[in-house]
């Protein structure tokens, strides 16, 4: 009876541990079917590129278009353009999907804002704007737009004519250097957008009110040191002044990365996909 009686409480005590130990594999399946794997947005973005010229020069401008994930006959879907910033640049056609393109190709981003998002590639050493950071050395809309802004134009108006996309909601959106190509683009083409938000980027104050009615959400770092905050403040002060409306948030104590909590903060969207223009061409 001694020896049973010693026996019994071992077979217990493997049996509880058999049993705490399926509860955790279970549980740990469980987590692993529950939290979806990281999306790679090179797989749900298409390749393309356009040629172009630039000078007496042919070029070529690599671009990246993300679909919505179905589209129904008859309706028509916004389109978002991004414009990278300068460390994104080259012709690998990927660099440029970092940021607001891979957060847009998450599974929620898609369900909630099903749209076209077309993520462009300036080449290496080539800018988005002919920008002057001395606002009196003249008027940047004087000379043609940058060539590779002028290619996204170009790719732009193919897509709008091609794609069922919504023509009152066309929005343009960039960062750092695509922050300064925001601004200009949409100084050159105001009625083209039903909205606009420029990243710690800046433009011509001169230009103010070329954006009156265009509705313009802008973000900075208050700690910026690669570009300078008063770079947006002066653009939303011109604005202003010239009788337009801008909403402006600049972030205490945040660098250069003003974009990732504009572009995390659900609101921007939100935001972003109210817009519908009211100008039309």
């Amino acid at each position: 009876m001694m020896r049973l009686g010693k026996i019994l409480p071992a077979w217990c005590v493997l049996s509880w541990l058999v049993v705490l130990t399926c509860v955790s594999l279970s549980a740990r399946l469980s987590l692993a079917v529950e939290e979806p794997m990281p999306v790679d947005p090179a797989t749900l973005y298409e390749a393309h590129s356009f040629d172009f010229t630039d000078g007496e020069d042919t070029a070529s401008l690599p671009y990246r278009l993300l679909r919505p994930e179905s589209i129904e006959a008859g309706k028509k879907y916004p389109l978002v353009i991004f414009l990278h910033g300068a460390g994104e640049r080259g012709s690998d056609n990927l660099a440029q999907l970092k940021y607001f393109p891979t957060w847009m190709a998450d599974t929620e981003a898609r369900k909630a804002y099903p749209c076209f998002v077309l993520a462009p590639q300036c080449r290496q050493e080539k800018w988005w704007a002919n920008f002057r950071r001395d606002p009196a050395e003249g008027d940047p809309l004087s000379e043609p737009p940058a060539a590779d802004l002028g290619a996204v134009v170009e790719v732009m108006q193919q897509l709008l004519g091609d794609l069922p996309i919504d023509q009152d909601r066309v929005y343009l959106t960039g960062l750092s250097m695509g922050g300064f190509g925001s601004w200009d683009l949409a100084a050159r083409m105001p009625e083209r957008f039903a909205a606009m938000i420029p990243i710690c980027g800046g433009g011509n104050p001169q230009l103010a009110t070329r954006y009156l009615g265009l509705p313009i959400m802008c973000f900075h770092g208050g700690d910026d040191a690669v570009v300078r905050p008063e770079l947006s403040r002066r653009m939303v002060d011109a604005i202003r002044e010239a009788g337009g409306e801008v909403t402006y948030t600049e972030y205490e104590g945040v660098g250069h990365d003003s974009w990732t909590p504009a572009y995390r903060d659900p609101a921007t969207l939100a935001w972003l996909f109210e817009q519908v223009r009211h100008t039309k061409e």
